[in-house]
């Protein structure tokens, strides 16, 4: 696809621009609005206030939207000498995040609650609020890089440095969204050592905080424990791939496509092999398992997509990332009546509808669709 030569990002602009800062509290934002404010622009931080019960919450590296996150945060505005608020939004966080995700489990799916949070919170309640107040931009410290073409357009591409590209959970942003988002983190080639060192050099105090991890607002880390807390425990089978029932479960939304460990199959299978979660049915709370060759998927279908920037025409052949942290695959991708059909070069394992597969054209991220059906080797899931 021929494309225009880039130009500096929204991170170079040729004008100071008013900027709001999203600061969770940890090395990676902070460093970000340092950087935004060290370019001349004029920015502001804010602390996104997500949970209506923060003081509940971890503290260290589990969790988000603490209290303590909130004062690190605002210590790091003082230090580097920019204005600090706390919005509030837990209540749309709640309802667009939090809800969804029970929600889908709950109908089987494998939700991912990142893009959720960029795609519904970040870039969306958090931009139009920001540009209602007249800001031009919104800076995170995620790690991806915002191109500007010549003809005006922006397009999203991955990080500089791979192992820390964040574009993935990005793969929601439309060109509107982009024109408006910062990354000051994603066009440089620092590892995460050369970031906290830096934020030591700043005077930062959140140089050493350990990074959050697992999903956000599961404090403890303990998902299944959360789910059953939201929807109850359902007993239901576990069986094999003939229908033959070979264990059981205490809730079908405990798992997901792909899962080896947690079965507790009362016997082992007749090959001695490992077995994996190959099928979730909600309608009658039943999970299939079986060999690990039987995840093959040759195919998928995925509906809502988004693009980043134009939609594409016609079939095209792409890399698609399925998961956060996974590798790259070749596919060819076409758009059918608002359904992305994709077909694999080679067979794929661990995939779920309700996960996302986000396109790239060289780094270039195309956009993103969530994953409605796979068809496998052997048959259509």
């Amino acid at each position: 696809m021929t494309q225009t030569s880039p130009q500096p990002s929204p991170m170079t602009s040729p004008r100071p621009l008013r900027v709001l800062a999203a600061m969770s509290g940890g090395v990676d934002s902070a460093v970000a609005a340092a950087r935004a404010a060290e370019a001349g622009h004029d920015v502001t931080g804010v602390h996104l206030a997500l949970s209506a019960n923060p003081q509940s919450f971890r503290t260290g590296a589990r969790g988000c939207c603490t209290i303590e996150d909130s004062r690190d945060a605002r210590r790091a505005a003082d230090v580097i000498g920019i204005p600090f608020y706390v919005w509030d939004l837990a209540e749309r966080f709640r309802e667009d995040v939090v809800e969804d995700f029970v929600a889908e489990y709950e109908a089987g799916r494998t939700p991912n609650p990142c893009l959720r949070c960029n795609e519904k919170i970040k870039f969306a309640a958090l931009l139009d609020k920001a540009l209602a107040l007249g800001f031009d931009a919104v800076c995170t410290g995620h790690y991806a890089t915002v191109v500007l073409n010549e003809d005006g357009s922006r397009e999203l591409h991955r990080a500089s440095d791979m192992a820390k590209d964040q574009s993935y959970v990005l793969g929601v942003l439309d060109e509107r969204q982009l024109t408006h988002a910062m990354f000051p983190l994603g066009d440089t080639l620092t590892t995460k050592d050369e970031i906290r060192a830096e934020a030591e050099r700043r005077g930062l105090a959140v140089a050493k905080k350990p990074d959050s991890h697992d999903i956000c607002f599961i404090a403890d880390g303990d998902t299944q424990g959360f789910l059953a807390n939201r929807l109850g425990k359902a007993e239901g089978d576990i069986v094999d791939e003939s229908g033959t029932k070979i264990g059981s479960h205490e809730g079908a939304f405990g798992f997901t496509i792909g899962q080896r460990k947690g079965l507790r199959i009362g016997h082992p299978a007749a090959d001695g092999k490992p077995r994996y979660v190959l099928d979730i049915s909600p309608v009658n709370n039943t999970v299939t398992v079986g060999p690990v060759e039987a995840l093959d998927v040759t195919a998928l279908g995925a509906i809502k997509p988004r693009w980043c920037g134009t939609a594409p025409a016609g079939p095209g052949t792409y890399t698609a990332q399925l998961r956060a942290h996974g590798g790259e695959t070749e596919v060819t991708a076409e758009l059918v009546d608002g359904v992305l059909n994709v077909t694999f070069a080679e067979p794929v394992r661990g995939v779920a509808p309700g996960q996302a597969i986000v396109l790239y054209d060289g780094t270039r991220v195309v956009g993103s669709a969530t994953i409605a059906t796979t068809e496998r080797a052997a048959a259509r899931v």
